[in-house]
């Protein structure tokens, strides 16, 4: 979608697990001003099995979105966009449902990369895929299955020389997705707000907290819709493990309803990693959504000014 007022070009670079995606036609997508185009790429990636998109424009500046279905017609799922490639990447709210787990990884340039992946879960840290490491091609992506963490609450923590980044897909979803999907995050600093949130009415919503190194600590505040916020919980997430935390039970949000949570890292906690997981409710209850917390910063620092400081304006 190009919002301004001038004609943009977009270009979608192709990775897949057979390395980069040759005479790629998606170059050159013109998008006219306060316009919308829709792309399939059905006819080149049907016979891959793990992809990553990367969209820039040569003129113009564009948003990018991409929905997923299993078959045409259906409302299937949108896709999150990834993190910046990084040399540690992290993934947080895997919930305890059974299930599925996929874990993508693309590896961006062409050096490629050994991957070690540790799952931080309830019980403690350990490596899902053997302590070798895993060796992935630059340029490609790659879908790797994780059974063994069917119905571990857990973070996902990715290490490398070079950068990577990931995405995960779960079982669940609504009809016609092929699954539930999240991406990597980052560490909350000062708080960390999810605004919509439900309890009750065939729904239940929980907090994975994560804490990949030093022990940390967190004030976690529900908040109902008429404003009204219920007594702070105060947890504590051990090193290297996962925690737990249902939501809507406290005094803020109330029966069948919707309402916000806040999540504040505590003075001298280790690094704080939150994923909000909303399920079917019941035993065994099917996964619906998968939200990465992201900070919610009060104060925005500024690099420091030294000698002279030049701005331009129109």
């Amino acid at each position: 979608m190009n919002a301004g007022s001038q004609p943009a070009a977009a270009n979608v670079e192709i990775s897949t697990d057979a390395g980069p995606l040759q005479g790629n036609p998606d170059t050159g997508i013109a998008v006219p001003p306060h316009s919308m185009v829709v792309q399939s790429l059905a006819p080149v990636l049907r016979a891959s099995r793990a992809v990553a998109l990367h969209v820039r424009t040569s003129t113009g500046q564009v948003v990018a979105a991409v929905q997923e279905t299993t078959h045409a017609g259906s409302s299937g799922a949108w896709l999150p966009a990834a993190q910046a490639p990084a040399t540690r990447v992290m993934l947080p709210g895997l919930p305890a449902a059974a299930g599925t787990r996929h874990l993508f990884v693309a590896v961006p340039g062409t050096q490629s990369a050994h991957l070690k992946l540790t799952a931080v879960s309830s019980k403690g840290s350990y490596q899902p895929t053997g302590s070798t490491g895993l060796d992935i091609p630059g340029g490609s992506a790659v879908a790797i299955p994780l059974p063994s963490l069917s119905g571990v609450p857990a973070a996902l923590k990715l290490s490398s020389k070079v950068p990577v980044t990931a995405s995960a897909m779960l079982a669940g979803g609504s009809s016609g997705a092929p699954g539930v999907f999240t991406a990597a995050s980052l560490p909350l600093e000062e708080q960390g707000v999810v605004a919509y949130n439900r309890a009750g009415g065939g729904a239940a919503s929980q907090l994975v907290l994560s804490a990949p190194g030093r022990a940390a600590r967190a004030r976690i505040t529900e908040i109902g819709t008429t404003g009204s916020a219920g007594a702070a919980q105060i947890v504590q997430i051990r090193a290297g493990h996962s925690l737990v935390t249902q939501l809507g039970k406290r005094g803020g949000s109330g029966r069948s309803s919707t309402f916000s949570v806040m999540i504040t890292p505590l003075t001298g906690s280790g690094q704080l990693y939150a994923g909000r997981v909303i399920t079917s409710s019941g035993t065994g209850g099917k996964v619906q959504s998968i939200f990465p917390v992201v900070s919610a910063l009060t104060t925005v620092p500024l690099p420091h000014v030294e000698d002279s400081f030049i701005t331009m304006v129109p």
